[in-house]
């Protein structure tokens, strides 16, 4: 069976954790930053998980991810 592919745009955006859960970083912090106070973009800066119904998505698309 030939080698899969991994989806580069996923690679970019979602990290493997330990544990197998897959980090992500929190949308709305790229552009019009001056209207947002320093609470919600300090808030925007920390990184997530990306939900379980997200992972089973992710997981295919980052074959070699841990497993």
């Amino acid at each position: 069976m030939p080698k899969l592919k991994t989806h580069r745009g996923a690679a970019k955006r979602f990290r493997v954790t330990a544990n197998g859960k897959f980090k992500r970083s929190k949308a709305y912090k790229s552009h019009i930053l001056t209207k947002k106070d320093s609470k919600r973009r300090r808030h925007l800066d920390t990184d997530t998980y990306a939900s379980e119904a997200d992972a089973k998505v992710i997981r295919h698309l980052l074959p070699y991810g841990r497993d």
